[in-house]
């Protein structure tokens, strides 16, 4: 008879303890601890047979050949995965609902012609057949089984060999045999051991779909993220039509790349020329506009960062950022004030970066201080100038990684001058590179200042 017992588990790292706590002792979570029943592991004896001895194989003699990838037919996702899925691999692909998973997913098996079963354990076979009819993706070679059980799954798994296993979502299969309910911590670590023992095994490139959290991050133990080979999260602004897929583990290639796609009538298409995309509905001439040469993982993007400045009535203003991290706002904000002579404190304070993207790495902040300068004075920067460069403390402009790659793409979409910090100077065919050291020399060189000390008295004088 199955001993069973009862244990508390992290939702987040998957810790065991012996009782409940408020908080987590392995990851200090609060409130993470879920009550869980399980079987009691079964104890052998250090002399217990384990059956014959595995044979190894020397590792010249494995072939590279069964490692390589193979294309998924969309070459966004390509691109993330460093080419393609890797035959016995599984992945795990997360997002929030509704942001186009499922559509991901059966774009995908349509473009890859493999043999493939899409697994639908939260909806029917019907409601998925309507999708993919929709989306123009009934492959042929694509069998679909509504089940929530894991042994039939496997047994499915098995019997039709397919090359390409879709489980959406692993949080609500369950085996029978684990004792507890279907998204629990074990449940949901358990099926996933399976689930890779299998594509081991038998050569099957498997993709879990995995729920978030109301935080953005993957649901469930954190131990799920290491038992999988790759970790993909897709995201997006459900405001706009563009959708990013990221990878946050990949054991074979990088984790720098970012995969585009805009949310069309039809599914989803690639975008291939992101800073083409960011850029297209913009006007020029505007105060509080500008564009900054961005870098995210290894792929160059332009996008226009927009600011908008204006009196406050309230006694603490307004500081909103869309895209942006707030307290590097509001640190940016600081330094115009003390460094570059701009009075923005009595002022409300709106910065965004246009296209539901968000800018995650340093080399904005030149931008986002010019956007705010120019908005507060009132004068707008030229039309084919873009700007990179991190913001000191000290008012000093830092030179960012991959200066060279941001500016060839600024010349491939036609821009004549750019703003860098003077460290970073590099020579740029067709392309004006404007070095400076400090903030407001760069200010200065785009014609947003000419005098500080009158811009930090325009606001005085308009409350007098």
């Amino acid at each position: 008879m199955t001993r069973l017992r009862i244990v508390h588990r992290c939702g987040d790292c998957g810790a065991e303890h012996a009782k409940w706590a408020g908080r987590c002792a392995s990851c200090g979570a609060w409130n993470s601890l879920i009550e869980d029943v399980e079987a009691a592991p079964a104890v052998s004896g250090p002399g217990a047979a384990v059956g014959p001895a595995p044979a190894s194989t020397p590792i010249v003699d494995v072939s590279p050949l069964e490692g390589r990838p193979r294309s998924t037919g969309l070459a966004e996702v390509d691109r993330v995965l460093s080419g393609g899925l890797v035959p016995g691999s599984v992945t795990l692909l997360g997002g929030e609902p509704g942001i186009g998973k499922s559509t991901l997913l059966l774009q995908l098996l349509a473009g890859s012609g493999a043999a493939s079963l899409y697994v639908t354990a939260e909806e029917s076979a019907q409601q998925v057949r309507l999708r993919a009819e929709r989306l123009g993706a009934l492959a042929p070679k694509l069998s679909l089984l509504a089940e929530t059980s894991l042994p039939r799954i496997r047994a499915a798994i098995a019997a039709q060999q397919p090359e390409l296993v879709i489980i959406d979502s692993i949080q609500a299969v369950s085996d029978p045999d684990l004792g507890s309910g279907p998204g629990s911590v074990t449940q949901v670590r358990g099926c996933a051991q399976q689930l890779v023992a299998d594509a081991k095994q038998l050569g099957v490139t498997i993709i879990l779909v995995g729920h978030v959290t109301k935080e953005g991050t993957l649901a469930g133990p954190r131990v799920l993220e290491h038992l999988v080979d790759t970790v993909l999260t897709f995201d997006g602004d459900r405001h706009h039509a563009l959708r990013l897929l990221r990878a946050s583990k990949h054991r074979f290639g990088t984790t720098h790349e970012l995969g585009l796609f805009e949310m069309v009538e039809h599914g989803l298409a690639a975008v291939p020329d992101a800073s083409q995309f960011f850029l297209a509905d913009r006007r020029v001439g505007i105060p509080g506009s500008v564009v900054a040469a961005t870098l995210d993982g290894h792929r160059p993007l332009l996008v226009e960062v927009q600011s908008l400045v204006a009196l406050s009535s309230l006694g603490s203003p307004r500081r909103s950022a869309q895209g942006l991290d707030q307290g590097r706002l509001s640190l940016l904000l600081a330094v115009l004030d003390q460094r570059a002579g701009l009075l923005v404190a009595p002022c409300d304070v709106y910065a965004s970066v246009v296209g539901g993207i968000r800018l995650h790495e340093p080399g904005g902040d030149l931008a986002v201080c010019v956007a705010v300068a120019s908005a507060l004075t009132g004068r707008s920067v030229g039309a084919e100038v873009a700007v990179c460069g991190e913001v000191g403390l000290a008012g000093e402009l830092r030179q960012v990684s991959q200066t060279p790659r941001r500016l060839a793409e600024a010349a491939r979409l036609g821009f004549r001058r750019v703003v860098v910090p003077s460290s970073a100077a590099v020579s740029v065919p067709g392309l004006e590179v404007i070095a400076v050291p400090t903030l407001s020399e760069a200010l200065g060189a785009l014609g947003v200042i000419d005098d500080s000390t009158a811009i930090a008295h325009r606001f005085h004088s308009a409350n007098a």
